[in-house]
């Protein structure tokens, strides 16, 4: 496989990571997964933005311009023979690069900046989750960033796939529903759809703003809320979003059947038919 390594077309073998890597060891390091669809990358200025957010509140310089980074990325497509999969895992890892031992960041960082693609099966029709023993700390900034510190979700979705699920959902320290180990949460409500609040420690998922812009496109009700998982129970359907599985429904929370809700897949394909918008609109530049 072919990667993008600070600034340069190599193979992943010699794509070497100083020792001395604050992402390495420290987990000082942000990243973001992108789909492309035959060459054409879903949201990448939201992504790209949402990186350098990230970026400047850690501190971490952006080696590269938004521009560079889209070209970087359809290079590394050609490079891989990519450009007509139908569907790819695109990753950007930026980590602040190497440091002396010890916490403090060196004053003037030489971040390191990855970029791999890998071809990326359909997502399945549905999934099964449980409700997670570990939970995500609202009251910390790095809930809000895509950061490379996933501990929590590791041991989370290791603890679904222990109990026979697919999917683990967390919960906030003051006992909220958060997000999946990998995803946002919505529940319907009737015919309203509410997501928890950013104060519960979610991420702000690209997938999950797309789907809220949809929503009150169409003229469905929309809450973002602080939800107790009692009320998990009594949700007419959930879904989960991310920019790899799209909209997936769940199937089942713990011992619970959840029986497909019809909004849902109207949801489904207004999302399709944004994907495509995103794609015509790539290929106009």
């Amino acid at each position: 496989m072919i990667v993008w390594f600070n600034g340069e077309l190599r193979d992943e073998r010699e794509a070497l990571i100083d020792t001395r890597d604050r992402g390495f060891l420290l987990g000082d390091a942000l990243f973001e997964t992108l789909l492309a669809r035959r060459g054409r990358i879903a949201f990448l200025d939201a992504h790209v933005i949402r990186l350098a957010a990230g970026a400047n509140i850690l501190g971490i310089p952006m080696p590269v311009s938004t521009g560079h980074l889209a070209v970087a990325c359809e290079m590394l497509l050609e490079a891989n023979g990519l450009m007509q999969a139908p569907r790819v895992a695109v990753r950007i890892t930026l980590s602040r690069g190497p440091g002396p031992r010890g916490l403090v960041p060196p004053q003037d960082p030489v971040p390191t900046l990855l970029i791999s693609a890998v071809e990326s099966p359909e997502p399945a029709a549905s999934q099964s989750a449980i409700i997670a023993t570990p939970r995500r700390n609202a009251l910390s900034p790095v809930s809000r960033l895509k950061a490379v510190a996933y501990i929590d979700n590791v041991l989370a979705r290791e603890e679904a796939r222990a109990r026979g699920a697919d999917e683990a959902l967390m919960l906030d320290t003051t006992g909220h529903l958060a997000c999946a180990s990998v995803a946002n949460v919505f529940l319907w409500e009737g015919e309203r759809l509410v997501t928890p609040a950013e104060e519960c420690g979610i991420l702000p998922g690209v997938t999950r703003a797309a789907v809220i812009e949809l929503a009150e496109r169409l003229g469905i009700e929309l809450a973002e809320d602080m939800i107790m998982p009692q009320r998990l129970v009594h949700a007419q359907g959930i879904f989960l979003t991310n920019s790899l599985m799209g909209l997936m429904p769940l199937s089942r929370i713990e011992t619970r059947e959840l029986p497909p809700h019809r909004m849902t897949g109207r949801l489904q394909a207004a999302y399709e038919l944004l994907l495509e918008a995103e794609e015509e609109e790539a290929d106009e530049y």
